[in-house]
């Protein structure tokens, strides 16, 4: 489903972005080799990158178009056709049904996992936009706060 459009590396997209330099992936990947993690996590931890820079790097990297979520409006009535407990688990903010269609924004769409549990889960077609993992948290959050009371 998402493919690597540029064939390229999240890393080498940030190095030739002169967002890393090669010694910062380096540590990244070492780091990610004894800790775990998504690379572009590891990044911003680290303070080599920002979420921004990792965002535009993977829209670069898979065509998934880029939705800054702080001025999006949020739907209350969405929350009903994704459950708060899905939506926590794979960080997918639900923004629009249209027809079968869902529309989604996520920090990392490259999950296939979680795209195919929602549209499993809603009977929709998903489709995905990306977001910084501080956005989604924060839409999560206003948008599924009336669910915990």
């Amino acid at each position: 489903m998402a493919e690597n459009r540029t064939g390229k590396k999240l890393g080498e997209i940030l190095i030739e972005s002169n967002v890393i330099s090669t010694e910062q992936l380096q540590q990244a990947l070492d780091f990610q080799k004894q800790e775990g993690g998504l690379l572009g996590e590891i990044l911003v931890r680290l303070g080599y990158a920002n979420e921004r820079d990792i965002v535009q790097a993977l829209t670069v990297q898979c065509g998934f178009p880029y939705l800054p979520l702080e001025n999006y409006e949020l739907k209350k009535e969405i929350v009903e056709i994704v459950p708060e407990n899905v939506a926590r688990q794979y960080s997918v903010v639900p923004l629009d049904v249209m027809g079968d269609i869902l529309t989604v924004a996520m920090s990392n769409p490259l999950n296939e996992k979680a795209i195919e549990d929602v549209e499993m889960i809603t009977k929709k077609k998903v489709q995905v936009f990306i977001s910084t993992v501080t956005s989604v948290s924060e839409a999560l959050n206003k948008l599924y706060k009336r669910e915990r009371g």
